[in-house]
């Protein structure tokens, strides 16, 4: 409890999730959905990044995998902000991943500080020397210019997220693109671009596809790159706990997906000499079909990289997407400035840069 100059007085209270968006305790809850979008549409400059209510209390009921907690800054029984983090359950954890999140308008009248003192605090007592957050900046914003150790990509250098994050003791570790594909144009490109891949790659690998539930016989094959995405992606300077994935995982993150509210398609490479799955790429939707759509993850694995399959799952559930889900006009992605060979990928297709995201890392003393 912390007394402001002009004698109001600030309280940080525990984010508790309801059993329902409309249960009688879900207030806090729903405000801190309603800040999160607030934050993304003044930062970014869009909407692409809304989340809905149910897809977020979804996820913050499951905490099998992921140990989900967050705070609120109240005052005068207004909420300034909230804070939100998730720390891995791998028995090596070793980072706190937050967001920290001011309504817009109040930003500057303290609850950033108190807000960022709970992350310090909760890390400490966990013995997690590591915090780590993400900004969102909006591109060809005028100014100085702030690049990450890797050398790849920018954010503005005096945007107040920025500020504060330097301020605070923050480095910045690496830049993402957050880049936006139109749903409701000419699909010829990503066509001509699918059977060019397909025929690159050769008749080792396959091109399967599914609507979550995964089906059985891919579960093991899906739980290998899902896990290979904590190790072979681009991080920069960005601590990465390793997660380990089975069948059993795979079915608990497409249970925790249904009880979200969301639509997923997956589009995979099957490479035939090994029954491995190689590549793969998910495209997700909340409940209101009529948002962007996001992509989570792209990945092909390492040993397979070389033979367009990148452009295969990407184009692949591009075109299965547009007939599941006619409705979306757009596809939201981010990929790291230095993923040069996924960014051109992106180009090539179609994608266009929205919004830019600075990767922050803070090791406590």
């Amino acid at each position: 409890m912390t007394d402001l100059a002009e004698g109001a007085t600030l309280v940080i209270r525990p984010v508790v999730a309801p059993a329902t968006v409309d249960a009688p305790d879900a207030g806090t809850f729903l405000e801190m959905v309603r800040i999160a979008n607030a934050v993304c549409l003044a930062d970014a400059g869009h909407d692409y990044l809304r989340e809905e209510a149910e897809e977020m209390l979804g996820f913050w009921q499951d905490q099998t995998d992921w140990t989900q907690l967050g705070f609120a800054a109240e005052r005068g029984g207004v909420i300034l902000g909230v804070v939100k983090m998730m720390i891995s359950n791998e028995a090596d954890a070793s980072t706190v991943e937050f967001d920290l999140m001011v309504d817009p308008p109040r930003w500057g009248q303290g609850a950033e500080e108190l807000l960022l003192a709970e992350v310090e605090r909760e890390a400490r007592e966990r013995g997690i020397a590591t915090i780590q957050t993400w900004t969102l900046h909006r591109p060809g914003t005028p100014g100085p210019r702030l690049s990450p150790p890797t050398g790849w990509g920018e954010i503005p250098a005096d945007d107040r997220q920025t500020v504060f994050q330097l301020d605070n003791g923050f480095a910045l570790e690496q830049v993402e693109r957050n880049s936006v594909f139109d749903l409701t144009g000419d699909f010829a490109v990503v066509e001509r671009m699918l059977a060019e891949a397909v025929a690159v790659a050769g008749p080792d690998y396959r091109v399967v596809a599914w609507s979550s539930p995964t089906p059985p016989e891919y579960r093991d094959g899906y739980a290998h790159v899902l896990a290979r995405m904590s190790t072979d992606a681009p991080s920069g300077g960005m601590v990465v706990d390793e997660q380990h994935w089975d069948a059993d995982r795979v079915a608990r993150r497409d249970a925790r997906q249904q009880a979200q509210g969301l639509t997923v398609s997956v589009a995979a490479v099957e490479h035939l000499p090994t029954g491995k799955i190689a590549a793969y790429n998910e495209l997700v939707i909340a409940e209101d079909h009529t948002g962007a759509t996001q992509q989570y993850g792209t990945l092909v694995v390492k040993e397979h990289r070389g033979h367009r399959l990148g452009a295969i799952v990407k184009c692949a559930n591009l075109l299965h997407w547009r007939e599941l889900v006619p409705e979306s006009p757009r596809v939201s992605t981010f990929n790291a400035e230095e993923n040069r060979h996924m960014l051109d990928i992106n180009e090539a297709i179609g994608f266009v840069p929205a919004s830019y995201a600075g990767a922050w890392k803070k090791v406590l003393a």
